[in-house]
């Protein structure tokens, strides 16, 4: 139930327990289904949405050409739409459920509205823009700087840390459109760790085998996005 759902996601976490009561009447569990758009670019943003453990959600952003851009991706330490939440504010990026899983759902009105009496709640929510942020920033700098090999071996272990599982429901399509590369250059790079032992693929799913030795491939970046999220955004223990 809701509760339970709590403790699937680190913003949640993190909540106090009188602003919890505040918000719980509002919230819903709902189920997230393949390729769910959440948010649209130039649309209102109606909802909020907090993912739990399983479910993975990208935020695209669109080309005048039609293709579409990672900017960032968000897992069971954040949320969707959250740091803007009055009704009138449009997106700017397009937030698509790329691995289905469950998620807590609160309109954003309610929100506001909730935000509006909490300086707990604002303070939460300026917190988690900066580890947003942070996480876009390195972003750009792995881009710029570091090998694809590193890239990938990088976004698999942030997926496999977001979604709680060795196996990741992941095509070599659309590994390829995260990372802005050919198909051919992720089918090289995967095969190359496939042969190190260190990933399985077959069918759609890229089982982690050694994570230790995926580690060791990919760059800091992941490193350093999650010990500022744990400065920032830290969940206090249970």
């Amino acid at each position: 139930m809701i509760e339970d759902a709590r403790r699937q996601n680190r913003f949640l976490s993190a909540l106090s327990p009188n602003v919890w009561q505040d918000l719980k009447p509002h919230l819903e569990l709902v189920d997230l289904r393949p390729e769910q758009v959440l948010c649209q670019p130039g649309l209102a943003l109606a909802e909020t949405h907090f993912p739990l453990t399983g479910a993975l959600i990208t935020v695209l952003v669109i080309l005048r050409d039609g293709k579409a851009v990672e900017a960032v991706t968000i897992g069971r330490e954040g949320v969707v739409s959250g740091i803007v939440s009055t009704p009138n504010h449009p997106s700017f990026g397009r937030a698509v459920a790329q691995i289905p899983g469950r998620s807590v759902r609160i309109a954003a009105s309610r929100l506001q509205e909730t935000k509006d009496r909490s300086a707990e709640l604002r303070d939460l929510f300026a917190r988690y823009a900066d580890a947003l942020l942070a996480q876009t920033l390195q972003s750009v700098a792995c881009n710029a700087v570091h090998s694809m090999p590193q890239r990938l071996a990088r976004w698999l272990l942030s997926v496999q840390e977001r979604i709680d599982s060795n196996e990741l429901p992941l095509t070599q399509d659309y590994l390829a459109q995260m990372l802005g590369v050919h198909r051919s250059t992720v089918i090289r790079i995967a095969r190359s760790l496939q042969e190190d032992g260190v990933i399985r693929y077959s069918r759609g799913i890229i089982t982690i085998l050694k994570r230790a030795k995926l580690k060791k491939a990919a760059c800091e970046c992941n490193d350093l996005v999650n010990k500022h999220f744990e400065r920032v955004l830290p969940v206090p223990e249970a």
